[in-house]
């Protein structure tokens, strides 16, 4: 026998418990942790994250790294946050570093728990349809990487959403992981680019501004890379219309 079919004799409790305890850490940190996982926690405590790096750098590397995975896998809030202090604490290129592989991890985390769930009934669900949910499917699987890609880049779309809706989908492990780690890297780069001047910020006795997200020069590359992902898609359906 082997191990998927281990996986599948699972009692659905047992399967689905993961993406439950997800589902209800996140409903609590919701209403407890908002007030904690801000900018003002950043500013009152700046000095001792500062000196606690320049003792400790790896310490602080690793629990950043930890924090933030936690972060990512239960979707509490505070993410956002969480790669501004990257860019803070450790620079552009470190921090930018930090954030891809805690967000990365955290995002295989929360896919691994719908998928061995939730994801696996819907999945085994579309693999038998037929129609247009059997069309949706094939049309998904011929384009995996592009729509994961653009999962990613998007920026209207929530990060928990591009983690937890290839998993019910039934997308390949390594084709997420690929679009994950690559597709997170220029969002990272932006937010690690704010931490970076956060302190300066916060001297004026200012908050950082993540409007700037939506600045022409910085939603213009990521619309543009989003483009880029979606130029196979447009490419096969084209071909397929003119029966190349």
């Amino acid at each position: 026998m082997t191990s998927k079919d281990c996986q599948s004799r699972k009692h659905p409790v047992l399967r689905h418990a993961p993406l439950a305890l997800i589902v209800l850490i996140a409903a609590i940190g919701a209403f407890t942790l908002r007030d904690y996982l801000s900018f003002d926690t950043l500013r009152e405590n700046r000095e001792a994250l500062l000196a606690y790096r320049d003792t400790h750098f790896a310490a602080m590397v690793a629990g950043f790294i930890g924090i933030y995975v936690l972060i990512v896998a239960f979707s509490l809030p505070g993410a956002a946050v969480a790669s501004v202090t990257g860019g803070f604490l450790f620079g552009l290129a470190w921090g930018t570093a930090a954030n891809v592989v805690a967000a990365s991890l955290g995002a295989i985390a929360i896919f691994q728990a719908a998928r061995l769930g939730l994801g696996q009934t819907l999945a085994a669900k579309l693999d038998a349809s037929d129609g247009t949910l059997k069309r949706i499917k094939d049309g998904l699987h011929e384009n995996e990487v592009s729509v994961l890609f653009l999962l990613r880049l998007v920026p209207a779309v929530p990060f928990f959403v591009a983690n937890l809706l290839p998993a019910l989908v039934g997308v390949k492990f390594r084709n997420f992981v690929l679009t994950t780690v690559l597709g997170i890297i220029p969002g990272a780069l932006v937010f690690t680019w704010i931490g970076v001047g956060v302190g300066e910020v916060f001297d004026r006795g200012g908050s950082p501004d993540l409007s700037l997200l939506w600045e022409p020069q910085v939603i213009g590359p990521l619309l543009g890379l989003s483009a880029l992902a979606a130029l196979p898609i447009l490419l096969k359906a084209l071909r397929r219309k003119k029966g190349i």
